[in-house]
């Protein structure tokens, strides 16, 4: 039988990055007791008071289908955070509603691409990035992040790797997984880079609201002189702890979103409106819960560097926004994926292998903030004495 070419580019793209975490979900159903750092889970539950409002809506028959952009209370509440947050008019024609970023950035990329075509994305890279671009055929052309730089993509880098099949490239500010944010002069950079080449640019903002305190988030959408070129895609998922909730939506020039309904609407036609009633409510007001996490993972990220920077060659990234931290394994002389299966067996702590999320992080891991203090000192002691361990072997060998 034959398949689609997709189903080629695809298949080394899915669920095989999320082996650690697939079988640390595997050791729990078995009963065997897992400390899971793999996931960017939020560590509250969401807010009751917006549950209530999908509950409402339902009640109250808002369960039919949807308009194909979005539903014009939902368009109407995200015309107006963004009109607030950036300082001048942002109208719902320049909004399209989708199931999460991850949905409306795939539609996204695959309105900008076609086969041949290149996006330049940082390494590391979030880890259905390199997925999303090869669905659309386009080739995604990596970018070193360098942790010297504090992991923040330059736009000297991106100037060297531009070519003339370039046609966007995609950022994620704050970033997942390594916690950095572009400065605004970095914005500046790459946004007057990307006029000159006549390039989009596609930031995805889905921790905007998690940034710790003493630092500072800018959007690329800032500037109005950049503004027609710039689409934002973010959700609900993080800054509102309501990621099975899948709300996301898009931002761009009004012609870009005209020309991409027609797609929309054949992926799906529209989200759910009682979700999108909830949505609205949600990004009318200030989150209820972000604030928490914010203060717990910046809290849960010096817990790591106190405990773990330093011992046995380890060495903790500091991240300045997000849930996530990063932990230089290369003193254990593992590779990332070895590291993680042998911490995971031997400990029963689970971390993502850097290598999930591109080549530049081969020696690093992902280690979520997510769960509670306690839990995370115990990981951070069981991963000091495996590191010790594992060393000892690489010295005897």
């Amino acid at each position: 039988m034959k398949y689609g070419s997709v189903t080629d580019r695809l298949a080394d793209l899915g669920g095989e990055k999320w082996e650690v975490h697939a079988l640390a979900r595997r050791m729990k159903s078995n009963g065997k007791a897992v400390i899971e750092l793999t996931i960017g889970e939020p560590d509250v539950a969401t807010p009751s008071a917006l549950m209530d409002v999908a509950i409402d809506s339902m009640k109250n028959g808002r369960t039919g289908y949807s308009d194909g952009r979005g539903e014009s209370n939902l368009l109407e509440a995200l015309a107006g955070r963004y009109s607030h947050s950036l300082g001048r008019p942002v109208t719902t024609d320049q909004i399209l509603c989708f199931p999460g970023t991850q949905t409306s950035l795939y539609a996204v990329v695959m309105g900008l691409c076609d086969a041949g075509d290149e996006i330049l994305v940082g390494d590391p890279m979030y880890a259905t990035y390199e997925g999303v671009i090869a669905a659309s055929g386009a080739k995604p052309v990596a970018v070193p992040l360098k942790p010297g730089a504090g992991f923040r993509i330059s736009a000297e880098d991106i100037a060297a790797r531009i070519t003339p099949k370039s046609r966007a490239i995609l950022l994620n500010t704050p970033h997942n997984p390594t916690g950095a944010i572009l400065t605004a002069d970095d914005i500046m950079q790459i946004c007057t880079l990307a006029q000159q080449h006549d390039l989009w640019i596609i930031s995805d903002e889905v921790y905007d609201e998690l940034v710790f305190d003493g630092e500072t988030f800018v959007s690329p959408l800032c500037d109005a002189e950049y503004a027609d070129r710039v689409i934002v895609v973010s959700s609900i998922s993080k800054s509102h702890a309501a990621p099975g909730f899948r709300s996301g939506w898009c931002v761009g020039p009004a012609e870009f979103t005209r020309r991409l309904l027609p797609l929309s609407e054949t992926i799906l036609f529209g989200n759910q409106p009682f979700i999108a009633d909830m949505t609205a409510a949600a990004v009318s007001a200030p989150s209820l819960v972000a604030p928490g996490m914010r203060a717990r993972y910046a809290a849960r990220a010096e817990i790591l560097h106190e405990m773990l920077n330093g011992v046995s060659g380890l060495a903790v990234h500091r991240p300045q926004a997000g849930m996530f931290a990063l932990i230089n394994i290369a003193s254990t002389g593992l590779s990332a994926r070895d590291y993680a299966l042998n911490l995971l067996d031997n400990t029963g702590v689970a971390v993502m292998p850097g290598s999930a999320f591109g080549d530049a992080l081969r020696d690093w891991v992902r280690v979520a903030l997510t769960v509670g203090d306690s839990d995370l000192m115990e990981a951070a002691t069981r991963i000091a004495d495996h590191a010790g361990t594992a060393r000892a072997l690489k010295a005897a060998s």
